[in-house]
């Protein structure tokens, strides 16, 4: 390849690096950001939070479906709303990517621009990572968080007679994934949902503050990621269908298409809300829903007191 073809090859690796990272501004978390061989960012609680998350090419993501920056902002989102659910503050992203030698390098640059671009809405920057080739696209983002001196809120606390809510979009997510199967590019929010999620940062720290008893972000359904804290919490969680938010976008959407949008609402992953059982006299944080309760012990999870007839969400390796 020619080094002024425009793809990553041509660019060449370093120059790669050097045209995704400079000029970027970190906050004051990082104390040393990339151009070295490892980042140093601040650690005051002196426990650190960390989460991983891969998306691979064909599997989270579409360049057909979405735009480059899209992907990348996905990429970080996903990580930062696990951050989130442990009711800690985010600090700062790693990346891990890996590409085909042909690949534009402004497909990469974009997708950089989106990874900085949902960093600098979570609060905070990319400081490392590493660049590869490989067959197909894959991002790899690492999140560390800090929990400012409050203990992580798991999903192993829940206990009966404690309220279940939800802070953030269901649904949405799904329905956009059924509008682009079909051929279909709008309506746009819905789809947008599916390439890019919106995590509510926020909610995670101040759910943390409200005495949150247990807490999870919901990226492969509500009744599937609720099943983990039921299983972790030995409790039983039964979610109320007429506390849930199905809004008039996604009653249209599904009287379209010919589908439920309550199963959406139900099964539906890659919203990434976040969902947590409180106290059941304390107040709900701003921006939280009840939508249930947790019951008695190792009961699993109901919809209205008896056991859903679906399938609960999305597991890899299973087929869909």
């Amino acid at each position: 390849m020619s080094p002024d073809d425009g793809s990553v090859a041509g660019t060449g690796e370093f120059a790669l690096i050097q045209a995704v990272t400079n000029g970027r501004r970190q906050p004051a978390a990082t104390l040393l950001g990339p151009g070295d061989d490892a980042a140093v960012v601040a650690a005051p609680d002196g426990r650190v939070v960390a989460t991983t998350d891969v998306l691979v090419q064909g599997v989270h993501f579409r360049l057909d479906w979405s735009s480059p920056e899209q992907v990348g902002r996905k990429a970080v989102a996903v990580n930062l709303s696990d951050v989130a659910a442990m009711g800690a503050k985010p600090t700062t992203v790693l990346v891990g990517f890996a590409c085909p030698p042909d690949t534009p390098a402004q497909v990469v640059t974009e997708i950089m621009n989106g990874m900085w671009a949902e960093a600098t809405r979570g609060g905070v920057g990319v400081s490392g990572g590493d660049m590869v080739s490989a067959d197909q696209i894959v991002i790899s983002v690492t999140a560390l968080g800090d929990l400012e001196d409050r203990e992580p809120v798991t999903r192993s606390g829940a206990r009966p007679g404690d309220v279940l809510a939800v802070c953030g979009r269901l649904g949405w997510a799904a329905a956009g994934l059924a509008v682009l199967r079909r051929g279909f590019r709008s309506p746009v929010g819905v789809v947008n949902a599916q390439r890019c999620p919106e995590p509510p940062y926020p909610a995670g720290p101040q759910a943390a503050l409200a005495g949150a008893t247990s807490m999870i972000d919901i990226s492969d359904g509500l009744l599937a990621d609720l099943g983990h804290i039921a299983a972790a919490s030995d409790v039983g969680l039964d979610v109320h269908t007429g506390d849930l938010e199905i809004s008039t976008r996604l009653q249209e959407v599904g009287s379209a298409l010919g589908a439920d949008p309550l199963r959406w609402v139900l099964t539906g992953g890659e919203d990434h809300a976040l969902a947590a059982t409180f106290p059941p006299f304390d107040e709900l944080p701003e921006g939280w829903r009840k939508i249930g309760a947790v019951t008695m012990p190792g009961s699993g999870v109901t919809v209205d007191g008896k056991e859903y007839g679906h399938e609960g969400g999305w597991e890899h390796w299973q087929r869909h």
